[in-house]
């Protein structure tokens, strides 16, 4: 395999890694920390605030509930196959042009998008807005674990953490005033901004280099273009299975789901043979990894079927209105954003299982909790333990990430952080999708108890979760450090 750059004289050139941390100092590694950030904060707002818009888009384009839909799950498809991608990316192309190239491609797919005159391009720049988020989410975790020591690692999880924790937080809240304002064309160009400010960025501190300092290699061979295709159809075949389970056709969606399931035998099958597989599955020989993998799973399902149920529950079934229910929810977001940061530092001090296991714990205490709330709690109660809540999520952002990683060797940096994303984020697909088939089951057997059963339905769907989030800590807690390992160069 080559390892010749693009252009030789990059490996000592004024943006060469050397270079770069002379004209910066010492501190260089942050800067290329913020960097990454700010992009996926631009990633994060295309995901997010296109939500506020969907009722205002349909109107334009006269669509249903399921054309709706795709809004979301086009972009989700597309931003999960693509971090699957990022290691021959950066192994391509290098830091530089790798990260410069995506926010290209959001930006081009915020601005196309709002000026689109018809539903296919629009769902075409969605599309193309996912394949870009999926590497700009993944590459920070890939810089943290080559470019920080390991006594650092921590710190930098929590700091990138609270990063990005604002842009989901913000998004929905700027997205709705920019609707109410200049209508719906203006949530696809918010984005622009943050890519702008992310490319001047990465026009400074990023270097050309691939991962661990290595020159960019010119003929790396792409992923195995059979895998990509199977890996779409799969998606495409579970998102859109899972939503007609709940539609007038639940059979067609449980022959997609089938399809899904076979072709996901399938997929893992061809990994195993190819030379070029699109997921390393020698991730997986390590115990620590493979545990990992289950929690990003499960904890993806919780998170995401959380971030949806909680508001609906307390819209629906305890009738509060939207203010208040933003009211309650704003505090939990300020814990999360202040708990990360502070949980990073802990990971640098403590086993990693054990914050892990306790977020988790506390995750799952939350929703138990949760359970006892009616109509007639006190809005304190509400919001406390949202709260606690969001503290879980806080400890359990950094050290899931790192917990995996460094079970790794450094050559596998890139490939663990892109299947760890992908599978939290396909946990996180299931996740909602199964959170709402199943709080509609559970709708229609109480239906004849009329608001009392709108409460228990969302009562036994919050076991459930408890129940998800406490089989994830069991798995967490057999998730032992690896000794120590040297660190690299970014």
């Amino acid at each position: 395999m080559s390892t010749t750059p693009h252009d030789p004289a990059e490996a000592d050139g004024p943006h060469s890694l050397a270079a770069l941390r002379r004209r910066h100092g010492p501190h260089h590694r942050w800067w290329v920390l913020v960097t990454v950030m700010i992009g996926t904060m631009a990633a994060l707002m295309a995901a997010t605030t296109i939500n506020v818009a969907v009722p205002a888009i349909s109107r334009q384009f006269t669509l249903g509930q399921h054309d709706a839909q795709w809004l979301a799950t086009s972009f989700m498809g597309a931003m999960t196959i693509s971090m699957l991608a990022t290691p021959w990316l950066l192994q391509r192309l290098g830091y530089r042009r790798c990260y410069a190239l995506m926010l290209v491609l959001l930006g081009s797919g915020g601005l196309v998008g709002g000026l689109a005159p018809n539903l296919t391009l629009l769902l075409a720049m969605r599309m193309a807005e996912g394949l870009a988020a999926g590497v700009l989410q993944t590459i920070p975790g890939v810089v943290i674990m080559h470019a920080f020591a390991r006594h650092e690692q921590g710190r930098a999880m929590g700091v990138f953490g609270f990063g990005t924790v604002l842009a989901p937080a913000i998004g929905p809240s700027a997205g709705g005033l920019l609707v109410d304002l200049f209508g719906w064309r203006a949530v696809f160009f918010f984005v622009l901004p943050f890519c702008l400010l992310a490319a001047l960025m990465t026009r400074r501190y990023l270097p050309h280099s691939a991962p661990g300092g290595a020159p960019v290699d010119a003929g790396a061979p792409p992923p195995d273009g059979l895998s990509l295709l199977m890996l779409a159809v799969l998606l495409a075949a579970l998102l859109n299975g899972l939503a007609m389970l709940q539609g007038p056709h639940p059979g067609w969606g449980g022959a997609q789901l089938a399809l899904a399931a076979l072709l996901g035998w399938a997929f893992v099958r061809r990994q195993l043979r190819v030379s070029a597989p699109l997921m390393q599955m020698a991730l997986y020989r390590q115990p620590v990894f493979r545990r990992a993998a289950l929690v990003a799973v499960v904890y993806g399902a919780g998170l995401f079927g959380s971030t949806y149920l909680l508001p609906v529950f307390m819209l629906v079934a305890l009738g509060l209105p939207a203010s208040q229910v933003g009211t309650v929810l704003l505090p939990a977001g300020i814990a999360l954003a202040l708990t990360i940061p502070l949980a990073g530092r802990l990971a640098d001090r403590a086993p990693l299982h054990r914050t892990l296991t306790i977020g988790l714990l506390v995750m799952t205490a939350s929703f138990l909790v949760m359970v006892g709330v009616g109509r007639g709690t006190a809005i304190v109660w509400l919001t406390l333990w949202t709260v606690l809540g969001r503290i879980g999520l806080g400890c359990v952002i950094p050290s899931l990430s790192l917990s995996a990683m460094r079970s790794l060797d450094l050559s596998l940096a890139a490939a663990g952080t892109g299947t760890m994303n992908f599978l939290r984020q396909l946990g996180g697909a299931v996740g909602v999708n199964g959170v709402g088939i199943v709080l509609e089951w559970r709708l229609q057997a109480h239906a004849a108890l009329g608001a009392a059963g709108t409460v228990r339905a969302f009562h036994e769907v919050l076991v459930l979760m408890a129940l998800l989030t406490g089989a994830a800590a069991l798995a967490a807690w057999q998730m032992k450090p690896p000794p120590p390992r040297p660190s690299s160069p970014a």
